[in-house]
């Protein structure tokens, strides 16, 4: 068997932090060296490899088109690299399972379905992240991550996990107090409309005019006239502290449907632009704690 033939290690991790991060400043902050060794390293690459990776432009890197076809291949192989090491150092020493999710997540969904899990898996230490996308789950060691959207990590293995939908929801003696039990959307006024602002990343939430639009009502309520929220879960946590009517999610929203904390004001839903969904490094998908949890996330 004739031996491998490998490119510097150090000089590879050097090439895509700088690729990753478009700049050999910020990818010697990140290796902890110079941006001048993160130079003469990639240098070293090139000279190895006998092509030129990036177009140099004072402080600003462009990958060549040798780079751009070498990139992709380093990434994954430090990522596997990275996983294995994981996976070794986890076997060794103790049972960790790392899950990353959305803040609207965390606690009203996640949660329950986290104690299901405690039962099979007593002994199963697990950090829970609570984050935005897009995080880099090789680097910070996350072994599933729950996003809104199937999009955000298409090298991933994926599993869809529901497809949600808005209705509007408040407590029964809300509804009684202002509607006499009969209360009518229409006329309500601005102040008792719950709005969920989901920040400058996400454009596909429902809105209330979206919801009387479809209801057939030529109705806008105003959200600075309303009570706003940054977080789908508080939306739902306002409705049911009585503080007005949410377009809450149902999946969300279930617990307290079920138990009568609060009810449905109409039967029509909006379904949201995409679906909740779990990723998974494709090293780690076959461990049976994470197939597990996989299950219960979509069961």
């Amino acid at each position: 068997m004739s031996m491998r033939k490998l490119p510097p290690l150090n000089s590879v991790k050097a090439f895509e932090a700088a690729a990753r991060l478009g700049s050999f400043v910020l990818a010697a902050t990140e290796l902890g060296v110079t941006s001048v060794a993160v130079s003469l390293q990639v240098r070293n690459l090139e000279f190895y490899l006998g092509k030129q990776l990036f177009t140099r432009n004072g402080n600003r890197i462009t990958l060549t088109d040798a780079g751009q076809s070498v990139y992709p291949q380093t990434s994954r192989a430090l990522d596997d690299l990275a996983a294995m090491t994981q996976r070794i150092q986890e076997g060794e020493m103790r049972a960790l399972l790392v899950v990353s999710v959305p803040f609207s997540l965390a606690d009203i969904w996640l949660a329950p379905r986290l104690a299901k899990f405690f039962e099979i898996f007593p002994q199963m230490a697990i950090d829970v992240r609570v984050e935005d996308d897009p995080i880099d789950m090789a680097r910070q060691g996350i072994d599933l991550r729950v996003s809104y959207g199937d999009y955000h990590y298409p090298d991933l293995d994926i599993t869809r996990l529901f497809h949600d939908e808005v209705l509007p929801v408040c407590t029964s003696e809300f509804s009684y107090r202002h509607g006499n039990n009969a209360l009518d959307l229409t006329s309500v006024h601005e102040s008792a409309f719950i709005h969920t602002n989901w920040g400058p990343n996400y454009a596909s939430h429902p809105s209330w005019s979206d919801w009387f639009q479809m209801n057939g009502t030529p109705r806008t309520p105003d959200p600075s006239r309303g009570r706003r929220v940054g977080l789908s879960s508080l939306a739902i946590a306002s409705a049911r502290m009585g503080l007005g009517i949410a377009l809450g999610q149902k999946e969300m929203a279930r617990p307290d449907l079920e138990a009568g904390r609060l009810i449905a004001l109409s039967p029509l839903a909006i379904r949201l632009g995409y679906p909740y969904c779990a990723f998974v490094q494709k090293s780690k998908s076959d461990r049976k704690e994470i197939s597990r949890l996989l299950g219960l996330l979509a069961g």
